[in-house]
């Protein structure tokens, strides 16, 4: 391909809005556009590598029997109502309208249209397991679309769906579809983990994520440094040391004037904040509930939520704290409140001792409480808080380390979810009518981009993986209009390409700085340059990686190239 006819507007200038290396990179190197808040056009070289990346999930995909298909990307709110995630979806969902005021969604994702699609037919356990994907634009109206391709509006995506007659199939399937997407991460050369993920909107029960490393990653990996554990920091559980044991101390009420936080608090009676109990009230789908915590820790909202299966969770406001809780924002507490409330303790306060707590009154708390002091009987302890770095992993082996990832896939099992509330059912090998069990599966293949491109660059622009590169190798003839370089420039290029090697000449009238400076910035794996002893059929090659650079004669080129690709 002759790069004169190939569009790359590359820019010497870093865009002042871009804040992701891999954002600035694919700008600069002329491989997307904005075309508006979230909404990118793809030029020829990120479609290049877009199509190697759907190559490369095909290939393993058909080594799962998955089947291709495609779904349309508009869709009856009906479905999406008849699921109940129409409104749970929340704002993120782009509603629509046809002529006839029809009611439709742009899909996000597609459980419930697969689910429509197949319960008809899939009615029996004879034709069970089956797995079917697609790769397809997505649509969610993110409220700050940011980092690129990282957050967007509209995003490309391998969304695939398994339906199994039992668990065990369901097992079988998970497993394959896990293994498939290591394998696909592995090729494509990403430091990743696999870490425990939390369903969100998705429901369903067990969750793995992928992850790949990366600075600007908005996720938080916890993990541990001596095991495989680890998991989104939003999931992840931890070890913690036991609370002190110590004698039984008489409990009193103490004045704490407009102290509302845990830190004034705790400056105020001179007490540590683990030797607090906090209180955060939370409005879970409309009904109140308080979570009890001790006060150096932070309660994880989406354990929380999980935990009480709740569509939506908030805290409560300040007048909902007054009116629904029935007590005074920063000094409340379980003692005394409304048997409507539902109240959960966290296990940060396992066999804590003379602790401070909030009686629901307005500046007073409780000092050197025990729990028959606030409550009849002792409670039941569950894992409501974000865990720290430092602490045991739960698997007893190791410290909780922390660092930053990108969400590049997720798998689900699903259940019987969708299937339940869309009628999708099979007969068993008893007659017995009975949901399908699903599993949900996707890859973010243009967050792959942003993901590769954010562990593969230096200072002077993008580094290619060989299998995913636009072209393998990049011919920069110094003067392409000389006759003996442009002549050796096109024997080098069909040469390569009778080999089936994907080669792009810089055929431009350009100075060499401006085409190796481009050269660098788009990243192929290997550039050939034809300059001043290309009369003697020699041509230097340089390894985009490592910088590194050799000279050699045309008859040894193809073997040459073939031994350094094969190494990188």
């Amino acid at each position: 391909m002759k790069q004169s006819k190939l569009y790359i507007p590359t820019l010497k200038q870093t865009p002042s809005d871009a804040e992701a290396v891999s954002h600035q990179l694919m700008l600069r190197a002329g491989y997307v556009r904005q075309v508006s808040a979230g909404v990118y056009s793809y030029l020829p070289l990120a479609w290049s590598v877009i199509r190697k990346l759907e190559d490369i999930i095909r290939k393993e995909m058909d080594k799962i029997d998955a089947a291709e298909m495609q779904m349309p990307a508009i869709l009856p709110a009906d479905l999406w109502k008849e699921s109940g995630r129409y409104e749970t979806y929340g704002d993120n969902l782009f509603k629509l309208k046809d002529r006839h005021e029809r009611e439709f969604v742009l899909g996000p994702t597609h459980e419930e249209t697969f689910t429509s699609v197949v319960k008809e037919s899939l009615n029996s356990y004879k034709k069970l397991p089956l797995v079917l994907y697609q790769m397809q634009m997505k649509y969610r109206d993110e409220d700050r679309p940011r980092y690129g391709l990282l957050r967007g509006r509209e995003f490309l995506m391998q969304d695939a769906y398994s339906f199994t007659a039992n668990k065990d199939q369901l097992d079988v399937i998970f497993n394959q579809m896990e293994q498939a997407y290591r394998n696909i991460f592995d090729i494509c050369g990403l430091n990743y983990r696999a870490i425990i993920g939390d369903a969100g909107a998705m429901g369903g029960t067990d969750s793995k994520e992928f992850s790949a490393i990366a600075k600007i990653g908005e996720d938080t990996i916890a993990y541990s440094d001596d095991s495989d554990y680890s998991a989104n920091l939003e999931m992840a559980a931890s070890k913690m040391d036991e609370n002190l044991v110590e004698a039984k101390k008489e409990a009193k009420e103490v004045d704490t004037p407009d102290v509302h936080t845990i830190s004034a608090l705790a400056e105020l009676l001179k007490v540590d904040a683990s030797r607090i109990m906090k209180a955060v009230a939370y409005m879970a789908d409309d009904e109140p509930v308080l979570v009890m915590i001790r006060g150096d820790y932070d309660v994880n909202d989406v354990k929380v939520k999980n935990y009480l299966g709740a569509d939506f969770l908030r805290e409560a406001t300040a007048d909902e704290v007054q009116n629904v809780f029935h007590s005074v924002p920063g000094f409340i507490g379980p003692k005394g409140m409304d048997d409507k409330v539902k109240v959960l303790y966290d296990s940060s306060l396992v066999g804590l001792m003379n602790f401070v707590v909030g009686i629901n009154r307005a500046d007073v708390h409780l000092f050197n409480a025990n729990f028959d002091d606030i409550v009849s009987e002792t409670p039941e302890f569950r894992d409501f808080r974000v865990i720290k770095e430092g602490e045991t992993s739960p698997d007893g082996h190791g410290k909780i380390k922390f660092t930053r990832g990108i969400e590049i896939a997720h798998i689900f099992k699903l259940g019987t979810k969708f299937s339940k509330a869309l009628g999708a059912n099979f007969l068993d090998e008893n007659g017995k009518s009975n949901p399908l069990i699903m599993g949900c599966y996707g890859i973010g293949i243009s967050r792959l981009l942003s993901a590769i491109i954010e562990q593969h660059n230096d200072e002077n622009g993008i580094i290619w993986p060989v299998k995913l590169a636009p072209y393998q190798i990049h011919v920069v003839p110094i003067k392409y209009n000389n006759d003996v370089q442009g002549k050796l420039s096109d024997e080098v290029v069909e040469l390569l390409q009778n080999e089936g090697f994907d080669v792009l000449l810089d055929d431009r009238k350009e100075r060499p700085g401006v085409k190796f400076a481009d050269s660098d910035l788009i990243g192929l794996p290997i550039r050939i340059t034809v300059g001043k002893k290309a009369g003697d059929g020699i041509v230097e090659l340089k390894i985009r990686s490592t910088g590194e650079t050799i000279e050699v004669n045309k008859d040894e080129l193809v073997n040459s190239v073939k031994i350094l690709l094969k190494n990188q």
